[in-house]
């Protein structure tokens, strides 16, 4: 996960939200009337925004066009309706219920998208289904994910990692925020736009009061855009070091930190202060790296046991199932849309 621009979205994500209103013609004047930015912002040069302006930008507009959704699809999404999807979902018993909720809610919303709750084994994925044979724009659907996303994490109180992040469209220029805000694992050109995650999270019992979703909607889209952290972080030193090296010779904790001149009393008392440990590191990071493999059929599960360095597939397979909640092979499988 990219961490190195704390705080702050890149001015690409303001430009890709005023492209439709535009198209559909409104003048950046108007449309950035009222918001923390000027012109300035559309330019190529301009670099990133902080994340509390981002966030007044985002309701400033969605009130200005009348659409939380920016006018990407037929229909609008008026202003209240995903409060009102969250006020639904937030009286399931679960949150997979919450979600088959908010999910059928979206579907009435718009014309041209329907998203669908599908199971299988130890997966869940969410299925955007699109009328027109023509793919949408990356910063529709990581819109569309970041509701339904924010939604759910909120309802089960947790952050839910997502194993992969498919569009069918192809991959825009810039994708450091989208692997923030979501996951490493973003595959583009895909025959269907999902996201991936483990059934397990569904059934969650929902435990959310009226004060809480009055918070929560309060603080939107700032609690749901991103969650960051500082690129400066014990953690987020090793995390690099360990991606640019061979998993099988990665080095233990005495080795890691002698090359960032401490001791290793210092380097697990700090990885402590940032709620890690080095082994839990290291099993986030291999994580990673097989969910990146196991999308390539090219990779047999023996290649990505060895690649990791497990001694063979039967270690890599529980180690897998702890880290995700499934199985490696079910999550193939559903990700290559093997079976219906």
């Amino acid at each position: 996960m990219l961490t190195q621009y704390s705080g702050t979205v890149s001015a690409v994500m303001v430009r890709e939200a005023l492209y439709a209103p535009l198209q559909q013609g409104w003048t950046v004047d108007a449309l950035l009337n009222g918001t923390p930015f000027d012109a300035q912002v559309m330019r190529a040069s301009a670099g990133r925004v902080p994340v509390k302006h981002y966030a007044r930008f985002w309701r400033r507009l969605r009130r200005t066009i009348q659409d939380e959704f920016f006018l990407m699809d037929q229909r609008k999404m008026r202003p209240g309706s995903f409060a009102f999807m969250c006020t639904m979902a937030a009286q399931q018993p679960t949150v997979g219920q919450g979600l088959e909720v908010a999910l059928q809610f979206l579907s009435l919303v718009f014309a041209d998208k329907r998203a669908v709750l599908r199971t299988e084994h130890s997966m869940a994925a969410v299925v955007l289904r699109e009328e027109s044979p023509e793919p949408s724009r990356a910063f529709t659907y990581f819109t569309f994910w970041m509701y339904v996303h924010g939604l759910t994490c909120w309802l089960a109180n947790q952050r839910i990692a997502l194993l992969s992040v498919d569009s069918r469209g192809p991959a825009p220029e810039f994708l450091d925020d989208y692997r923030v805000m979501f996951s490493d694992n973003l595959r583009f050109d895909c025959q269907q736009s999902q996201i991936l995650f483990s059934a397990d999270i569904l059934n969650v019992p929902i435990k959310r009061t009226a004060q809480d979703l009055e918070r929560f909607l309060r603080h939107a889209p700032n609690n749901i855009i991103v969650k960051y952290r500082d690129e400066q972080s014990l953690t987020s030193q090793i995390r690099r070091q360990l991606l640019h090296s061979d998993p099988k010779c990665w080095p233990d904790a005495v080795y890691s930190a002698a090359d960032l001149f401490v001791s290793v009393s210092t380097l697990q008392r700090r990885l402590n202060e940032e709620g890690q440990s080095y082994q839990r590191l290291k099993d986030a990071v291999r994580s990673s790296l097989a969910v990146k493999w196991l999308a390539d059929e090219h990779y047999t599960f023996v290649d990505i046991a060895s690649a990791l360095g497990f001694a063979d597939v039967s270690s890599f397979y529980k180690a897998f199932r702890k880290w995700t909640g499934t199985q490696p092979s079910h999550y193939r499988s559903m990700l290559l849309n093997k079976n219906k």
